[in-house]
Parts: C-alpha cells; sequence; structure tokens
C-alpha cells in the first residue's frame, strides 16, 4: 500500500498547509473576473484583458526572481510568497468595504498573486526534494495532486453558493486568509534548513535567471516532456472559453449544467492521483510517461462533437473525465520525474521556467483559438484544437533513457 506510506511530521505540515490554500484557491476560482462584471460592471474586453494581462506581467515578475528563490532557504521564500498573496489579496475587500475598489486595482493583485505563486510553486519544489527521501516523492507529489483535484471539485460551488448568499468579495477574502493559515503552517515546521550557496560561491552571472531554461531544453528527456506539457496544457485550456461559448449562448445549456459539466469529472482527479504510485509499480515510469502523457490530450476531439440536451452534456462530462483521471495520474510522476533529472542548485529556476512557459502557452494559444473561433465559429475551433492534440503523443513516442541524477545529501534531514 504505497500510497499510505507515512513521510513524517514535516511533510504532513506541508501538506496541510498546501490544502488549505488550494481549498481557499478553489473558493475564489474566478473570483476577480466576476468581480470586475458584478461589481466594476466591465465589459467582456476588460475581463479577457484581466484573465490574461494579469497572469503575464505576472510571469515577467517572476523571471529575475528565479535565482533569488534557488540561492536562499527555501521555507522563508514560501512563507514570505504566502504572505504577500495574503497581502494583495486582502487589498480587494478593503477596497471594496470603502467604495475604492477599481479595475487597475484587480490588475495589480493578479499580476502580484501571479508571481508570487510561481516563486512559491519554485521554493516548493526545490524544499520537497529536501525534505522527503528520492523514494518517497512520488507518493509525496500524488498527495498533491490529489488535494489539487478535490479543492477544484468542491472550491468552486461552495464559492458560488457563498458569493450568492454574502456578496462578491467573500471569496477573496477567504482565499486571503488561507494564504496566511498556509504561512502558519510552513512556519510550524520548524527545519533547520541550510542556505544554498551558489556553485562558485562568487556572484551570479547576469544570465542566470536563464539557466533554468537551458536545463530544460538541453537535457534530452526534459525536453521532450516540457514541449509535450506546453503543447497539451495550452490546448486543454484554449477549449474553456470555446466549449463556455458553444454551450451557453449556442446550445442553451443553462448555467448549472455547464458548471456540473466541468466540476463532477474533477472527481475523477482524485482516482488517478492516488493511482499513480501503484501503476508505476506496476508498470514502470518510462511506459506510464509515454502511455499516460499520450492519452491525457487526445480526447480534446470529443468536444466537437457535442450536442444540445442531455446526450451533449454526457459528452462533455466524459471527455472531461478521461482527461482529467489522466492528467491527474501523470502529473505527479511527471513531477517527480522533473525534479530527479534536475540538480539541486537549478530545481528553483527550473521550476519557474516551466511555470513561465506554460503560463505563456497558455495564454498564447487561447487567444489564437478565440481569434479562429471569431472567423470560423467555436465548433470550427475545438475541432482544430483536438486534431492538434492528436500530434501531441509524437512528443512522448520515443523512450527516455537518460539517467536520473544521483540521490544528493538532503540538508533539511538530520
Amino acid at each position: 500500500m504505497v500510497a499510505r506510506r507515512r513521510l513524517g511530521r514535516r511533510f504532513g505540515w506541508l501538506w496541510a498547509s498546501y490544502a488549505v490554500s488550494a481549498y481557499g484557491s478553489g473558493l475564489g476560482f474566478g473570483a476577480l473576473p466576476l468581480i470586475a462584471v458584478l461589481v466594476l460592471h466591465a465589459g467582456p474586453a476588460e475581463v479577457s484583458a484581466l484573465s490574461a494581462v494579469g497572469p503575464a506581467v505576472g510571469a515577467l515578475i517572476a523571471l529575475p526572481l528565479a535565482p533569488w528563490v534557488e540561492f536562499r532557504r527555501k521555507r522563508p521564500v514560501m512563507i514570505t510568497m504566502d504572505l504577500v498573496r495574503f497581502a494583495a489579496m486582502a487589498t480587494i475587500p478593503v477596497a471594496y468595504a470603502f467604495e475604492r475598489l477599481a479595475l487597475v486595482q484587480l490588475f495589480a493583485v493578479s499580476a502580484v498573486a501571479s508571481a508570487a505563486k510561481i516563486a512559491f510553486t519554485a521554493a516548493g519544489g526545490a524544499y520537497l526534494k529536501a525534505l522527503v527521501r528520492p523514494d518517497d516523492l512520488l507518493v509525496a507529489n500524488s498527495r498533491f495532486e490529489s488535494t489539487n483535484w478535490s479543492s477544484i471539485a468542491i472550491g468552486p460551488p461552495l464559492g458560488g453558493a457563498a458569493i450568492g448568499l454574502f456578496g462578491p468579495v467573500v471569496t477573496v477574502l477567504a482565499d486571503a486568509l488561507s494564504y496566511l493559515l498556509s504561512a502558519l503552517g510552513i512556519t510550524a515546521i520548524r527545519d533547520r534548513e541550510q542556505a544554498p550557496h551558489p556553485p562558485d560561491r562568487g556572484p551570479l552571472r547576469a544570465d542566470a535567471l536563464l539557466d533554468g531554461w537551458r536545463h530544460l531544453l538541453g537535457h534530452p528527456g526534459l525536453r521532450r516532456l516540457y514541449l509535450d506539457q506546453l503543447l497539451v496544457s495550452g490546448l486543454i485550456m484554449a477549449t474553456e472559453p470555446l466549449l463556455a461559448v458553444l454551450l451557453l449562448r449556442q446550445l442553451g445549456f443553462p448555467p448549472w449544467q455547464y458548471a456540473l459539466a466541468f466540476a463532477a469529472p474533477c472527481l475523477g482527479g482524485l482516482l488517478g492521483s492516488r493511482l499513480a504510485p501503484r501503476v508505476v509499480a506496476r508498470y514502470g515510469r518510462p511506459r506510464v510517461i509515454r502511455t499516460v502523457g499520450a492519452l491525457r490530450g487526445i480526447w480534446l476531439i470529443g468536444l466537437a462533437l457535442v450536442r444540445p440536451g442531455t446526450p451533449g452534456l454526457v459528452t462533455v462530462m466524459a471527455v472531461e473525465l478521461a482527461i482529467i483521471v489522466n492528467m491527474s495520474l501523470y502529473t505527479p510522476v511527471l513531477a517527480t520525474h522533473r525534479l530527479e533529472h534536475t540538480p539541486r542548485h537549478l530545481v528553483a529556476r527550473t521550476l519557474t521556467a516551466w511555470s513561465i512557459g506554460q503560463q505563456a502557452s497558455v495564454a498564447t494559444l487561447t487567444a489564437l483559438a478565440g481569434l479562429l473561433a471569431d472567423a470560423t465559429g467555436p465548433r470550427t475551433a475545438l475541432t482544430v484544437v483536438g486534431l492538434l492534440a492528436l500530434t501531441a503523443p509524437l512528443l512522448l513516442a520515443r523512450p527516455d533513457r537518460t539517467p536520473r541524477h544521483e540521490p544528493e545529501p538532503s540538508p533539511g534531514h538530520s
């Protein structure tokens, strides 16, 4: 029963902190665009810009932070990023209470929160590698993935109900408080973490922030996985606005059915993430990466076949369930593989490069799919997205025989 393995008190605090912030983010999912519409009466162009520009600016802010994160103690960095997100999100209910809320503030909060999230994720991955044994990395990552999908399945419906009962900023306040609680949980770990140093013990090179991309693109196995992730994640996310137009406007689905079509399949994420250690133990990591990685996106073509009524609802739910089960199984395996093939002095910069690239890919492919939908219609755009997704498995077809890095001593271990 590998998934029930005990990983120690320090991991327990880290996992609990992640769970608190994940459920807070689930409650606040989509809160900023909703506030822009309901409170500030923003139009479609402004809401779209809020969803795209804020994260893009956040990625630019996070880029120079990568070397700073790399060569500092990771736990204080994580605490700081949680507090930054708490402070940024807390400004919204305060400004709302004093009737000072403006659209520019939402843009600023989105950018700061996005940058802090990237830095937190980079520090968290590096800290996890030092915190648990190499053989436990997959179990740890599968637990994080399981928590993530459960928060997505439960948080948004509860957040929607809370907005209806208490007003549009209540979920933002809950999200802000979750970061504060996460910071307190990470503080409780009380780990004696050694401060890392640059390999040459001297000043960092001016281009050190590009080392993450150099590692990803210079490593044959990681390069293929990185490019595949950019393509598949971007295509999957590009279908969301297309489906919103197709289901709600053209096919006349009521909003509750639209929400159900995406919330219910998220429960499949619990299944996939819990199965990941056992599937790897039985079939081996290379086979799982090739097979399950290929199965993540090939179902997208099914979204172009959606029809009105119950059959259409069932089609969307079946496609989303297949995608999510495979994604949730694949993601912890990929995260473990990436950590094992990255030397410790490059982990934070590599994870930052990965996050920024993925964020840029999602924004670019979503924008291109939107332009195609404007010109040809959402169903045609969904067909093109689905056909492109069928080509992604070619990046995983060749087996990866690159040896992983030898386990490094963990300074966090006593």
